[in-house]
Formats: structure tokens, sequence, C-alpha cells
């Protein structure tokens, strides 16, 4: 099968939501695009049932199922003084306040040992975090590479170390929005049968945020489209596609539309 290249041209733009006059209650299946996906329905659930599915197919099916993910760079550096670079899609933002992110990292027991990135954002040091984007994600992507104990993988990615404010650990000069962070705290995943150490979740406590100038809209947030970060969909990459707003409804606003439209509903 041929691929086509990629459309480095193409870029993310802001669009209406896909029912933008969706009412209170209304169901799914009122709108063709709601009833396409209500047919689907029709071909079953397949139930699994996770102390009977093996790991490796839970692994696949957790990975693809939820989408789409962040992916985060981590920088770290050992008490000899080499750096390591790895990426984790399982990650994502715990609180603004304080500003705490989160990222997980599962134990490899073929290797006897936890891997360097754990080992590294316990030693006191500090660690970044990059945001990766399309100018270099085979860069970000060759780092995930399984080298052995003690390796830095900046050598073989073509990405720049710069220096940071508080932490020892380089961030990615590539990367337009990197967070300096210190270990929030560290919880181990045991299985909860096997009593397997099976990975790592690490809070991190952001101390400096490096965002790129030309990333910021006057508002002071990232734009989608200048910042072009990269989703992980299970084995595969993606970019941001179309985006649209829909507002967060607050009940002091909307309890008379609410009420209005429960009644019109009930009458029918």
């Amino acid at each position: 099968m041929s691929i086509p290249a990629f459309d480095s041209t193409t870029y993310s733009i802001y669009t209406q939501s896909p029912n933008p006059s969706w009412t209170y209650g209304q169901r799914v299946d009122t709108t063709p695009a709601g009833k396409d996906w209500i047919a689907g329905e029709s071909a079953g659930w397949k139930v699994y049932n996770t102390s009977e599915t093996d790991k490796i197919e839970l692994y696949k099916l957790l990975l693809s199922g939820i989408v789409p993910c962040p992916i985060a760079c981590v920088s770290t550096i050992n008490e000899d003084g080499v750096e390591n670079l790895a990426p984790f899609s399982w990650f994502n933002t715990v609180t603004n306040y304080p500003p705490v992110i989160s990222f997980a990292i599962n134990n490899n027991p073929a290797a006897g040992r936890l891997k360097d990135t754990v080992t590294n954002v316990k030693n006191g040091q500090g660690f970044t975090v990059n945001i990766i984007s399309e100018a270099f994600v085979e860069n970000a992507n060759a780092t995930a590479i399984n080298a052995p104990p003690g390796f830095d993988e900046w050598t073989l990615s073509g990405l720049t170390k710069e220096k940071c404010v508080q932490v020892k650990a380089s961030r990615i000069k590539e990367s337009a929005f990197s967070m300096e962070c210190e270990l929030y705290q560290s919880i181990d995943i045991t299985h909860p049968v096997t009593g397997e150490h099976t990975g790592t979740l690490i809070l991190a406590h952001v101390k400096y945020i490096h965002a790129r100038k030309d990333v910021l809209t006057d508002k002071g947030v990232i734009d989608l489209a200048k910042f072009k970060p990269v989703a992980c969909l299970g084995d595969i990459y993606a970019r941001v596609g179309d985006a649209y707003r829909i507002a967060r409804p607050s009940w002091a606003q909307e309890e008379a539309k609410i009420q209005e439209a429960l009644m019109t509903r009930a009458s029918l």
C-alpha cells in the first residue's frame, strides 16, 4: 500500500462544533451523523475481562482506545551527569495550582531493572518535560529506543540541549513548550493480585515554563495552528485536526433553558 507524503502545508483551523444547534435533552440519533454513529451499535460490544486478558493485548487496547494522548519528551540526568531523553504518551495535566503534571512509566521485567527515567527523576536534580511538535517528531521518536543503561539518547536525536533556570537536566531547545520540574510524588503501581511492580506514576511539580513567543497569542495562550503539537493514537502519531469551542454550561445562566427543554420533551 502506498502512503502519501506528509502535507506540511495543512494546519488546524477553528470551525463550528459538530452540532451547534443542539439543545438540552436532545438525543444523539436526531442528526444524520448521530444516526450513523448509533447504527454502529448493531455490531454489538466485545467485553474484556482485564483479569483474563493478556497484558500485551491490554496494553494495545488501552493505548489505542484512550486517545488522543499528548506526548511528553522527558529529559533527566543521572548522578554521574549523563543525560537521558525518552518520550511518554501516558501523560497529562493534574492541576494548575500548584502546577502538577503526570506521566506513567511501564517497567520492563525482561531488563530486570527500572528504566533510567524512573531512577533519574528521584535523584533530586530535577527534570524537564517537553512537548513535541511536527517539525521534530522523528527526532523525538528516536529517543524511544531501548538503549543500554547510561546511554545518552540526545546524541542520536539531533535535538539541542538548552540550559534551564533551576534544574540540572536540559530542556529541548526545539520544543516550543517546555517545563522545568521537580518530583512531587512517585507512586509504584503494583498488580493487585500478583504484587508485581508493573509501573511508576510520576507526579511532577512544574517550577518554570518556557513558552516560545511566536506560538503565544495576545491572550497569553498557545496558538494551536502555530504550535503544531503531535498526538499519540496507540502506535500511530497524529497531528491535531480542526478545532472547535463548546462553551461549558453554567447553571445560573442555563437553568431556564434546561427547565424549558425538559418540560417540552416531557410533553412529547
